[in-house]
C-alpha cells in the first residue's frame, strides 16, 4: 500500500456515529459532500454542492440582528422571519459565527484525512467488538476522489472494515484508485432505462452502469435500489436491474429502500422547494411483491438499509 497522504483535504457536513446500517457491524459515517446528481428525492440537500454552504432555521431565529450586521454582501433581510438572498449570499460563514443560537450555521467543514481519522478512532474498541467499521457515504464520495481515497487507505492501514455508499458516477481511473481499499460496495442503481434516469436525476446512466460492473470485480458488493412512486416502482425496472446485476460480480443480495420524505424539512433551511411534492410513499403490497420479483432471479433482498 502507497503511504498515506494524511494532509489531504475534503469537506465533510456530518460523521454519524454508532449506526447499524449501511454495513456489518457498529459503524461511523463521514458524510461528504458534493454529489453530480440530482436526484429529486434526495434526503440529503445539503450534500449536494461541493462547499460549506449557510442553512437557516427559522424556529431558533429570535432576530437579534447580529447577522445583518455581520453580512458584508447584504444577503440577510430584515423580515419576520429573516430571509436570506441566495444569489447575493457566498457562504463565507460570517453570518453563522455571530448567531448566538445556531439558528444560521455552515453545513460543512473542510478536514484532512488526519483529523477525520483522529475522530474516526473514538470509536475503534467498537468496531473491533462489533465486527464493524467506516462506511463513507454523501454526497457522492467519488466527487472528492483524492480525499476518499487517501482516508481509506488510512483505515485499512489501520485494519478497520471499509464500505463506501456510491452512485458509481465517476472515471474510470477513479474507480481504479479508490476501490482496492474498499471491503464493501453499496451501489445504488436508480433506474435501468436511460431516459427515466436522466429525467430524475439529470445525468445519464451509461458510464454509472460500466462503473458498477468494474467495481464488482474489484469489491464485494451490494446493490441498492430506492424505490420512488413513479419512477421505478414498477416491475419492469426491477427485474431489469435484478437482471442487470446478474451480469455484475460478487453480488448476491440487493436492498430496496423505499421512498420516504425524512429530508423534506432540509430543503427549507437552504431557501428551496421540495422537488417531490406531496408524493404519497409505495404501499407495502407493492414493496412486497417487488421483492418477490428480485427473489426470484436468485438475489437474497432486503427492504431497507
Amino acid at each position: 500500500m502507497n503511504k498515506v497522504q494524511y494532509d489531504t483535504e475534503g469537506v465533510i457536513f456530518n460523521i454519524q456515529r454508532y449506526s447499524l446500517h449501511d454495513g456489518p457491524g457498529i459503524r461511523t459515517i463521514p458524510f461528504l459532500k458534493g454529489c453530480p446528481m440530482a436526484c429529486k428525492w434526495c434526503s440529503n440537500p445539503e450534500s449536494q454542492r461541493p462547499e460549506p454552504e449557510l442553512i437557516y432555521k427559522k424556529c431558533d431565529c429570535i432576530h437579534c440582528g447580529k447577522c445583518l450586521a455581520a453580512c458584508r454582501q447584504q444577503a440577510i433581510a430584515v423580515q419576520n422571519p429573516r430571509f436570506i438572498d441566495r444569489q447575493r449570499c457566498i457562504n463565507c460563514g460570517d453570518c453563522a459565527r455571530v448567531c448566538p443560537t445556531a439558528a444560521l450555521e455552515m453545513k460543512g467543514e473542510r478536514l484532512t484525512v488526519r483529523q477525520v481519522v483522529r475522530e474516526l478512532q473514538k470509536e475503534e474498541s467498537i468496531y473491533r467488538r462489533s465486527s464493524g467499521g467506516i462506511t463513507l457515504s454523501g454526497g457522492e464520495p467519488l466527487s472528492q476522489p483524492d480525499f476518499t481515497r487517501e482516508l481509506l487507505k488510512a483505515c485499512k492501514e489501520k485494519g478497520w472494515h471499509t464500505a463506501i455508499e456510491t452512485t458509481g458516477l465517476a472515471t474510470k481511473e477513479v474507480i481504479e484508485s479508490v476501490f482496492p481499499y474498499v471491503d464493501l460496495a453499496l451501489t445504488d442503481i436508480k433506474a435501468l432505462n436511460p431516459a427515466v434516469h436522466r429525467a430524475n436525476t439529470g445525468v445519464d446512466n451509461q458510464t454509472i452502469l460500466e462503473n458498477l460492473i468494474r467495481i464488482s470485480f474489484i469489491a464485494k458488493t451490494i446493490v441498492r435500489i430506492p424505490l420512488v412512486p413513479g419512477v421505478n416502482d414498477n416491475s419492469q425496472e426491477i427485474r431489469g436491474i435484478g437482471e442487470f446485476s446478474r451480469i455484475m460480480q460478487n453480488v448476491d443480495t440487493i436492498h430496496l429502500l423505499p421512498y420516504h420524505t425524512y429530508g423534506e424539512n432540509k430543503y427549507s433551511l437552504l431557501g428551496r422547494d421540495y422537488p417531490m411534492g406531496d408524493t404519497p410513499g409505495v404501499a407495502q403490497e407493492k414493496i412486497n411483491r417487488l421483492k418477490q420479483e428480485i427473489e426470484s432471479l436468485g438475489f437474497q433482498c432486503h427492504v431497507g438499509g
